[in-house]
């Protein structure tokens, strides 16, 4: 499979501006096998009903599903990153502290079903332990995210559970969430209900305080981790969307390249502010750093008072982090941009794919974030 020309991709916005979405698609679909593109009226029933739009995030890659994978450069942010899985094949699951738990779960509910991975710590706890859920990328899995991202070993040290869908392959042949898909953007359908779903089980199983209930997720994960707080500002008591997209910031295959591209703001929905998060490299090459900022603004970061400081990871990257604080001075929206950075978990270890050990740690800091906004102290 050959690179997106500049040719293909122009054609392609040509024909999704004059609302020509199914000749656009297959156009995409034809630059991605190479084969020529048919008329709309022979493109195949997947062409015109979603799903069919997958990202390499390593390499930024796109592709329709079941096309075979091409092999492309990586950009020069991602220069010295682990590849998806390293040459010895997935990423083992990540050491445990003697007596922790990493356990297999599946949920099953109208939506479908998905499997899950539960780290429970060691220490026992004197009441309802916090929950995190995370979103792992594309070509990830539970196993891989939990590795990378080291959150079981800073949540044995919180008492907090950390539950990891899992995407299959069944679902998206790149493992991705279907974040651009309009059935996986909303409350109670596709996707959404299925993490909802698993969310919920867990508390319930588990204990967890319905009131510390968090979810995060890198790239795909991320998007679908702004349609989580999106869709259920009532389970979720805040948000971390890394290297993600704000929720419906596509709609489609054209619309998705472009807000990957670009960036594509999303209005205000109102209602509760979601307590959120972010982290966003400035030479992100998959996903535009505007996104970011959308993610901020979507979550009402226009209405509230901002503060700026810079900073300096000994041995790594610079970053810049602006607070967003309401009327009572709580900071409220967070955002972390890491200068010089690439489409990679900030701070994470290179036991998991697509990790930048330089930092600043986004899992140390999101997870100091959650534990400051339970869902009670932010009820209208």
């Amino acid at each position: 499979m050959n690179a997106f020309s500049a040719d293909l991709m122009r054609e392609a916005t040509r024909l999704t501006r004059e609302g020509k979405l199914a000749e656009a698609t297959a156009l995409l679909q034809g630059g991605i096998s190479g084969a020529t593109p048919q008329p709309a009226s022979q493109a195949p029933a997947a062409a015109r009903q979603g799903r069919l739009f997958d990202v390499d995030p390593g390499t930024g890659e796109a592709h329709a599903p079941g096309a075979r994978r091409g092999v492309a450069a990586m950009g020069e942010a991602l220069r010295g990153l682990r590849s998806p899985f390293g040459p010895g094949g997935p990423a083992p699951s990540p050491a445990l502290p003697e007596g922790a738990r990493f356990l297999t779960g599946s949920f099953a509910g109208a939506a479908g079903s998905r499997g899950y991975r539960l780290y429970i710590p060691v220490a026992p706890s004197a009441g309802p332990r916090p929950l995190v859920v995370m979103l792992h990328g594309c070509t990830q899995s539970p196993e891989d995210f939990a590795a990378g991202t080291r959150m079981n070993l800073l949540a044995e040290s919180e008492g907090c559970l950390v539950v990891y869908p899992a995407q299959p392959p069944s679902a998206n042949p790149q493992k991705c969430w279907n974040w651009f898909n309009p059935t996986d953007q909303r409350r109670d359908q596709g996707e959404p209900a299925l993490i909802a779903g698993i969310t919920r089980q867990v508390m319930r199983e588990h204990g967890a305080d319905p009131a510390r209930v968090y979810v995060a997720g890198l790239s795909a994960g991320g998007a679908a981790a702004a349609i989580m707080a999106q869709a259920y500002p009532d389970l979720y008591a805040a948000v971390g969307v890394h290297s993600g997209l704000a929720c419906g910031a596509a709609r489609d295959v054209p619309s998705a390249f472009a807000a990957m591209r670009q960036g594509a703001l999303r209005p205000d929905p109102g209602g509760r502010l979601v307590p959120t998060i972010v982290f966003h490299a400035d030479q992100d090459a998959t996903v535009h750093p505007r996104n970011g900022d959308q993610v901020i603004a979507q979550a009402g970061g226009n209405r509230l008072r901002v503060t700026m400081e810079r900073g300096q990871v000994p041995g790594g990257h610079a970053y810049t982090r602006t607070l967003h604080a309401d009327a009572a001075g709580r900071a409220v929206l967070e955002q972390w941009v890491v200068h010089g950075g690439g489409h990679a978990w900030s701070g994470g270890s290179s036991a998991g794919s697509y990790t930048d050990p330089r930092g600043p740690d986004a899992s140390r800091e999101m997870l100091r974030f959650f534990l400051e906004h339970p869902l009670e102290a932010m009820a209208p």
